[in-house]
C-alpha cells in the first residue's frame, strides 16, 4: 500500500480536511459518556445539584457548617459569601428566589470561578456531611443518651450549641473525628453524598428542587443532542470526502495503467496476460478504492478514538484500567492469529482470479473452435477446476473471518461483565459513582471498538496490498522501447525510403535469433513483399518497422535516419498499418475509418473505401457509413473486416503502408482488384506486403524470401523463380508452371 501513497498527493487538502473532521467527531463521541455520567450522577442521584457549594444558605445553617471547618477554611468560605438581610439593597431580588429570607438572613454565593468552586467543594461537602452526621446522632440515642466520642450526652441536648461553646482546640478535635469517616472518599463521592443536604437546604429556602433537577437533565440532554448532531454531520462529510478521494485515486490509477499499457511494446505484453491486465485495471483497483475509503474513515478515526478513550477511562477510574489492558491484549492476540492464517491466501486469491478470467476470456473468444471440436466438456471441467479452487480459497478465508465478529463480541461482552463486577465493588466501597462506572464501560467499549475497526482494516489491507503490488508492477514496468531524449525531426518532404542495415533480432530471453543479418532497401512507389514458411520471421520483420519491437543489432532507417532517433509518434504517423488479424472498434463504419484521421473529408474516405474494395458491401447496408459495427467487428465477415481495416489504413494517406498478411480472407478476384487499385492509386508510398499466396505478391517490384530468419532470396517474381529454390518450391506448391509464367 505504501507504494501507492504518492497517488494521494492531489488529494492532500481533502485528506487534511477529513482528518480535522475526524478529530471533531472523535472528540464528540468521547464527550458523550461524560454527559451520560453527569445525568446519572448529578441529574438523578444528586437531584440536579452539581456541587456541594450551595448558591444560598440560611445563616443558621452556615453557623452549623463553620463549626466543622478550621479557621483558614472558614475564612475561605466567608469571603465567597455575602450576608443578605432585610436591610440589604438587593433584598427584594433575593427574596423572590429564596422566600425563607423573610424569616431569617441568608448567605448568597458571590460570582466565583470554577477553580474556586472546586477548591471549596470538599471543604463545604465534608462540613455538610458532618452536620448531617450530628443530626443523625439523635436517632442512635439509647436510654435517653447519645454516645458521642466516648461521652454520654442527654438526647435533648442542642449539640450544635454545645459545640459552639467549646474552645477552638476542642472543636477541632470534634471536626477531625467527624471527618475521619470521609477521608477514604474521593471529592466526587463527597459532593454526591453532600448533595442531599444541599438539596434539603434549597427546599428549606423555599426553592423548587424538582425544577432544578429537570432543568439540569434537559440542559444536559440538549447538549448531548447537539454533540450527536455534530458527530453525525462530521461522519457524513468525512464519508463524502473519503468516497471522493477513493474514487479519484481509482480513476487516476485506471488512467495511469491504461496510459502505461498503451506505451507497452510487444515485449511488455508478453510479460502480462490480457486477462491479468484486465483484472488489475478492474478488480485490483476496486480493492484499492474500498480500502482507501475505509482507511480515511477508520484508520485515522480508530486511533484517535482508542487513545482518547484510554485517557478518558484513566480519568474516570485509574484502578480499573487493567481491565482495558487485558481486553486489548486478548483482542490483539486474536487479531494477530487470524491475520497470520488469512494473509497468505489473499495474494493467492488474486492469482486465481487472473486464472479464472484467462479461462473465461479464452472460452468466449474461442467458442467457435470449442464447438467445432466438441470440447465443451473439457472446457467446462477446466473452468470448474479453476472456479472450485478460487471458491475453496475464498471459503477458507471467509470461514476464518467469520470467527472474527462473534469472538470480538464475546471479548467485549466479557469485558463489560468484568467492569460491572469490579465497578460494583468500587461503588459499594464509596470509591466510585454509578455514572462513572457507566462512563468507564462506554469508554472501554469505544476502545475495544477502535481495535475492532483496526482489525477489520488489518483484514482488508493485506488483500489490498497484494492488489497494490500488482498495480505497481504494471506502473513500474520498464519500457523496452523509449523515445530518444533528444529526438530528431524528419524533413518536411518525407519520401518513405526504408532501409534495413545488418538487422538482427531475437525475442527477450530467447537464445536463438528470429532474424539474422537482414539487408535490403524498400523504395517509395514500389511494393516490397515478404514470403516464407510459417515461423520464418515475416511478421517479426514487419513489426520492427513501427518499433513494436526494437532491433537487437543493426539499424532500420527511413530517408537515411535511424528510426530510434525519432519519436514513436512521429514514426507511426508515417505508417498505415493493417495487422494480420483485422480489428474493428464498436461504433459505426465511419467512426472506424476516421480512427486513422478524424479530419478526413468524404471524398478521400470514399476513395479509400473504393481502393479497399469495400464499396459494394457498404452500399448494400441501409445506413452505409452510419451502419453499426459491434465490438471487435463481430457483425461483419472476416473479408469485410479485412477490407475495412485496409480502408482505415488508406484513410491515413501515409508514406509507408504495411499489410501483414492482410489479404488472406479475400477471394482471389477481390485480392487482384485490391492490389491493382493499390498500385494505380498509391504511387508515391512505400508498400510492404506479407503474404502466404504467390498470387498476392507475384507483381511486387521486390520480393524477399525468408527462411529460418535469414534472407534466402531477393528479386522480382521471374528472377526468384530462376535463382531461389525456396521461392520456386512455394510457388509450385500453389500454382502450376503455366499459371506462374
Amino acid at each position: 500500500m505504501l507504494k501507492l501513497i504518492k497517488h494521494l498527493k492531489p488529494f492532500i487538502a481533502s485528506i487534511i480536511c477529513a482528518i480535522i473532521l475526524l478529530f471533531v467527531q472523535a472528540g464528540s463521541d468521547l464527550a458523550l459518556p461524560d454527559y451520560v455520567s453527569n445525568i446519572v450522577n448529578v441529574g438523578i442521584q444528586q437531584g440536579g445539584i452539581e456541587n456541594s457549594v450551595p448558591q444560598a444558605i440560611r445563616s443558621s445553617e452556615m453557623n452549623k457548617l463553620t463549626l466543622f471547618v478550621n479557621k483558614n477554611d472558614k475564612v475561605e468560605i466567608m469571603k465567597n459569601y455575602k450576608l443578605i438581610d432585610k436591610s440589604s439593597s438587593d433584598y427584594n431580588e433575593y427574596v423572590k428566589k429564596y422566600p425563607k429570607l423573610k424569616d431569617e438572613p441568608i448567605y448568597a454565593l458571590k460570582n466565583i470561578d470554577k477553580s474556586e468552586t472546586d477548591k471549596m467543594n470538599p471543604i463545604i461537602g465534608k462540613a455538610f456531611l458532618s452536620v448531617s452526621g450530628v443530626d443523625n446522632l439523635k436517632s442512635t440515642a439509647k436510654n435517653g443518651f447519645i454516645n458521642f466520642n466516648g461521652q454520654k450526652i442527654p438526647a435533648n441536648t442542642d449539640l450544635f450549641a454545645m459545640f459552639s461553646k467549646l474552645p477552638e482546640p476542642e472543636r477541632a478535635k470534634i471536626s477531625s473525628y467527624m471527618s475521619e469517616k470521609f477521608t477514604s472518599m474521593g471529592d466526587s463521592m463527597i459532593v454526591q453524598a453532600a448533595a442531599s443536604s444541599v438539596k434539603s437546604e434549597y427546599a428549606s429556602l423555599g426553592m423548587n428542587t424538582d425544577k432544578i433537577q429537570n432543568k439540569y437533565i434537559i440542559h444536559t440532554g440538549i447538549i448531548m443532542l447537539l454533540i450527536s448532531l455534530l458527530s453525525a454531520a462530521c461522519t457524513i462529510i468525512v464519508g463524502f470526502i473519503a468516497a471522493r478521494v477513493a474514487a479519484g485515486v481509482s480513476r487516476n490509477l485506471r488512467r495511469n495503467i491504461f496510459t502505461k499499457v498503451e506505451s507497452f511494446s510487444s515485449k511488455e505484453f508478453d510479460e502480462f496476460s490480457t486477462a491479468s491486465l484486465i483484472t488489475r485495471t478492474t478488480n485490483d483497483i476496486t480493492q484499492i478504492q474500498q480500502v482507501l475509503f475505509l482507511s480515511i474513515r477508520l484508520i485515522i478515526y480508530a486511533p484517535i478514538l482508542g487513545i482518547g478513550g484510554v485517557i478518558k477511562a484513566v480519568g474516570k477510574s485509574p484502578s480499573m484500567t487493567w481491565i482495558i489492558a487485558l481486553g486489548v491484549i486478548v483482542l490483539l492476540g486474536f487479531i494477530i492469529t487470524v491475520f497470520a492464517i488469512a494473509f497468505p491466501k489473499f495474494k493467492l486469491i488474486q492469482k486465481m482470479l487472473d486464472k479464472l478470467n484467462l479461462i473465461t476470456r479464452e472460452n468466449l473468444s474461442g467458442m467457435m473452435v470449442i464447438r467445432a471440436f466438441n470440447t465443451q466438456k473439457f472446457e467446462e471441467k477446466r473452468f470448474d477446476n479453476a472456479n472450485k479452487e478460487l471458491t475453496d480459497t475464498n471459503l477458507f478465508v471467509n470461514r476464518v473471518m467469520s470467527i472474527m465478529f462473534p469472538a470480538m463480541m464475546f471479548i467485549m461482552n466479557g469485558i463489560t461483565v468484568l467492569i460491572v463486577w469490579v465497578g460494583s465493588h468500587q461503588i459499594a466501597n464509596s470509591n466510585m459513582q454509578v455514572g462513572d462506572m457507566m462512563a468507564f464501560m462506554q469508554y472501554a467499549m469505544q476502545i475495544m471498538f477502535a481495535f475492532l475497526m483496526m482489525s477489520f482494516m488489518f483484514i482488508m489491507i493485506p488483500r489490498a496490498s497484494a492488489s497494490a503490488q500488482r498495480i505497481d508492477e504494471v506502473l513500474k514496468t520498464k519500457l523496452s522501447i523509449l523515445d530518444p531524449k533528444k529526438p530528431k525531426k524528419l524533413d518536411g518532404d518525407v519520401k518513405g525510403l526504408v532501409e534495413f542495415r545488418n538487422v538482427s533480432f531475437k525475442y527477450d530471453g530467447a537464445e536463438e535469433y528470429a532474424l539474422k543479418d537482414i539487408d535490403f532497401k524498400a523504395l517509395p512507389g514500389q511494393t516490397t513483399a515478404f514470403i516464407g514458411s510459417t515461423g520464418s520471421g515475416k511478421s517479426a520483420l514487419i513489426n520492427l518497422i513501427p518499433r513494436f519491437y526494437d532491433v537487437t543489432d543493426g539499424q532500420i532507417l527511413i530517408d537515411g535516419m535511424d528510426i530510434r532517433d525519432i519519436t514513436q509518434h512521429d514514426l507511426r504517423n508515417l505508417i498505415g498499418y493493417v495487422p494480420q488479424k483485422g480489428s474493428l472498434f464498436q461504433g459505426t463504419i465511419e467512426s472506424n475509418l476516421k480512427y486513422a484521421d478524424e479530419n478526413i473529408n468524404k471524398e478521400d474516405m470514399e476513395m479509400a473505401i473504393k481502393i479497399a474494395q469495400a464499396e459494394e458491401f457498404i452500399n448494400e447496408k441501409p445506413d452505409r457509413l452510419e451502419s453499426e459495427i459491434s465490438q471487435g467487428g463481430s457483425n461483419v465477415s472476416g473479408g469485410q473486416k479485412q477490407r475495412l481495416s485496409i480502408a482505415r489504413a488508406l484513410v491515413k494517406r501515409a508514406k509507408i503502408y504495411i499489410f501483414d498478411d492482410s489479404f488472406s480472407a479475400l477471394d482471389f478476384k477481390t485480392d487482384s482488384k485490391l492490389r491493382k487499385a493499390l498500385s494505380s492509386e498509391i504511387q508515391s508510398s512505400t508498400i510492404f506486403i506479407v503474404g502466404q499466396r504467390i498470387s498476392t505478391i507475384k507483381n511486387a517490384e521486390q520480393i524477399i524470401v525468408l527462411d529460418e530468419g535469414r534472407v534466402v532470396g531477393m528479386g522480382n517474381h521471374e528472377e526468384l523463380m530462376e535463382i531461389c529454390p525456396t521461392y520456386r518450391e512455394i510457388a509450385l506448391s500453389q500454382m502450376s508452371e503455366e499459371e506462374l509464367a
